[in-house]
C-alpha cells in the first residue's frame, strides 16, 4: 500500500509572526503548506476607523463581534490580542527590538546553545523580511521621552525605536521598496498615529506584506475563519503517520460547520495563549496525550505594566508612529510612550486615576480615596472625549524572572477546557511596578496632566500586558519544557511549535522580533521536501 494521499504536507495554525515565518519557509522548501487562521482577512481600507467601531474593533464571535482585537481578563493578568490573517501584525505599532541580555541566559534554555550567536543571524533574517529601521523624525513623545531618559540618569537611556514601518514620502505608493519591486506596492507613512487602531493608509509592514504575501506567491494557501478545535495523530501515536486537523467556524453557537484535513506535519502558531488553550484541550481531551506534563506551567506576562498620563491640551503627541521611542530606565526595565492616533477614545475608558501598591482588597479602597481628593481630577479622566488627542501611555516591560501559570480547568457549559491563571509560588509576576509609577507621576508633572493606573489594576489587582509568553515552553526535555531547543514538541514528530508560547523568558522589549527570530531558527532545521 502506497504512502497516504495528505490534504497539505504541513498545516501551520496561525498566521502571526511564528506561523507567518513558517508558511513561508515550509513553502520555500517545496512542500505544500495549508494556513488555518480563524480571524477575518483585512484589506488595509477595511481597517477600524476607529475604537468605536467595535464590530471591525474586537474579536467577540460568540456575541457576533469579529473584529481584530480580543480581550481577555484572567485573575492575575489581562491581555489583549489580534485574531487576524497576520495576527499580531495586523494593528501594531511595528516595535522590532532583538532581546534584551538577560534573555539569552535565563536557566530555563542557556545550558541548551549560546542562544545570543544562534539567534544572531535570524534575528538579522527577521531584521530584513520586516524592513526594520530606525523612526527617521522628531516628536512630541521623543522630546518627552528624552527628558524623562534624563530624569531617570541620562539621555544615552533614550532611543528611536527600531520600527517596522515604511515612512518613504507621506501618502506616497510606490512600488515595493524591499524586495526588488517583488512585494506588493507601499505607501509612505503619514504619522496619523494610529498604528494600534489600525493603518490604513498601509505603511505598517504587517506580515502580509512580506512574509504572508511570498508564502501565498509560492503557493500557501491560508484559510480564513476556520478555527482549530482538535489535532490529532493519524495511525501510529507519535504522529510518523501524519495528522487529522478539525476546524469549525469561531463562535458558531450551532451551526459549526466542522470540517477536517490531514497533513504529514503540524506547527502550532496561534499565539500564547491560542497555542496553549489548543494543546491543553488536545492532551486532556485525549487526542495528544504524550504532551508534556509542563504544558502552562512557566507562563511571562514580558512583567509589564500600562499606564497613562492625560494630558491638559492637545500637544500633538499623536502625531507619530504608536511607539517612536523608549526609555532605558535600568538595566532590567524599558519604557516605550505610545499614542493610538486620534480616533481611539474608547481606550480611554480603559484607565482612571493613578492608585498605587496594594492588594485587591486595599487598591479599590486607595482608588476611592484618591477621588475623593481629586474629584475633579477624576470626572476628567471619567470622560473619554478628546482623550486620545490628548494623551500618552507607557508600557513598562522588564526582563526580571517572573512568571504566572495557565491551568486547565473543565468548562461549564459545552466540551474542552478552559484556561484560568495561578501565580508561580517562588516568582510570582508583579501586579504592581513602582517605577512604572514614577514615571508617570514625572510626566504629569512635566505636563501638567494626569496620571492614570489601568482600571483593572486600580480596581482588581490585574495588570495588564501586551505580551503574554510561554507555557510550551523550550526545555532539555519533557520534564523542563514542551519543545526542544529546535521548536519540536517531545513525544511527536513532525509537530512544532513557533510562536510566543516556545518564549522560555521574559525579553524585555516587545517579543515580535524574537518569535520571528526563533522561528526562522526551527525553519532552517526543517530539511528540504524531496
Amino acid at each position: 500500500m502506497g504512502a497516504p494521499a495528505f490534504d497539505f504536507d504541513w498545516l501551520v495554525i496561525g498566521s502571526g509572526f511564528g506561523g507567518s515565518v513558517a508558511a513561508l519557509r515550509l513553502t520555500e522548501k517545496g512542500y505544500r503548506v495549508g494556513v488555518l487562521e480563524r480571524g477575518r482577512r483585512y484589506r488595509d481600507e477595511d481597517l477600524p476607523k476607529s475604537a468605536w467601531q467595535l464590530g471591525s474593533f474586537l474579536w467577540a464571535p460568540a456575541v457576533g463581534l469579529r473584529g481584530v482585537m480580543r480581550m481577555k481578563v484572567f485573575r492575575h493578568v489581562f491581555f489583549p490580542s489580534q485574531s487576524a490573517v497576520g495576527g499580531g501584525s495586523t494593528v501594531y505599532g511595528g516595535v522590532l527590538y532583538r532581546a534584551r541580555p538577560a534573555f539569552f541566559v535565563n536557566p530555563q534554555w542557556r545550558a541548551l546553545g549560546d542562544w545570543n550567536a544562534l539567534l544572531r543571524p535570524h534575528y538579522a533574517t527577521a531584521e530584513r523580511m520586516l524592513g526594520v529601521t530606525a523612526v527617521p523624525f522628531d516628536s512630541v513623545n521623543q522630546g518627552l521621552a528624552r527628558e524623562m531618559a534624563r530624569h531617570f540618569g541620562g539621555e544615552d537611556r533614550y532611543a528611536r525605536s527600531p520600527t517596522g514601518v515604511f515612512f518613504g514620502q507621506p501618502g506616497k505608493t510606490v512600488k515595493d521598496p524591499y524586495f526588488g519591486g517583488a512585494g506588493p506596492d507601499r505607501t509612505g507613512c503619514t504619522r496619523c498615529g494610529a498604528c494600534m487602531v489600525g493603518c490604513r493608509t498601509g505603511a505598517v509592514n504587517s506580515l502580509l506584506k512580506n512574509y504572508l504575501w511570498f508564502a501565498e506567491q509560492g503557493g500557501a494557501r491560508i484559510l480564513a475563519g476556520r478555527e482549530v478545535v482538535d489535532v490529532r495523530p493519524l495511525g501510529a501515536a507519535d504522529g510518523s503517520g501524519g495528522y487529522l486537523v478539525t476546524t469549525q467556524r469561531p463562535g458558531a453557537w450551532l451551526a459549526t460547520e466542522r470540517r477536517t484535513l490531514t497533513a504529514r506535519g503540524v506547527v502550532f502558531a496561534g499565539g500564547a495563549l491560542g497555542t496553549n488553550e489548543l494543546l491543553a484541550n488536545c492532551k486532556l481531551g485525549g487526542s495528544l496525550p504524550r504532551i508534556s506534563d509542563s504544558l502552562g506551567h512557566l507562563v511571562r506576562t514580558n512583567s509589564e505594566s500600562v499606564l497613562n498620563v492625560r494630558l491638559p491640551r492637545d500637544l500633538k503627541t499623536w502625531n507619530d508612529v504608536t511607539a517612536s521611542s523608549s526609555v532605558h530606565v535600568d538595566q532590567n526595565t524599558s519604557i516605550e510612550f505610545l499614542t493610538y492616533g486620534r480616533n481611539a477614545d474608547a481606550m480611554g475608558l480603559m484607565y482612571t486615576v493613578l492608585v498605587g501598591k496594594g492588594s485587591r482588597v486595599t487598591r479599590p479602597l486607595k482608588w476611592l480615596a484618591a477621588i475623593a481628593s481629586h474629584p475633579v481630577q477624576w470626572l476628567k479622566t471619567a470622560w473619554p472625549v478628546g482623550w486620545s488627542r490628548r494623551m500618552v501611555t507607557l508600557l513598562v516591560m522588564q526582563t526580571l524572572d517572573n512568571a504566572i501559570a495557565l491551568r486547565p480547568r473543565k468548562r461549564w457549559l459545552g466540551r474542552g477546557y478552559r484556561l484560568a491563571t495561578e501565580q508561580n509560588g517562588a516568582k510570582p509576576s508583579p501586579a504592581y511596578i513602582e517605577v512604572a509609577n514614577q514615571a508617570a507621576q514625572w510626566l504629569a508633572r512635566r505636563t501638567g496632566g494626569i496620571a492614570q493606573s489601568n482600571v483593572l489594576e486600580a480596581l482588581a489587582d490585574i495588570p495588564t500586558t501586551a505580551h503574554v509568553l510561554g507555557g510550551a515552553v523550550i526545555g532539555a526535555d519533557a520534564s523542563s519544557g514542551v519543545v526542544d531547543r529546535q521548536l519540536r514538541v517531545f513525544g511527536y514528530q513532525n509537530m512544532l511549535v513557533c510562536d510566543g508560547a516556545a518564549m522560555p523568558a521574559n525579553p524585555g522589549v516587545n517579543p515580535a522580533l524574537t518569535i520571528t527570530a526563533l522561528a526562522e531558527h526551527a525553519m532552517a532545521q526543517i530539511a528540504w521536501s524531496r
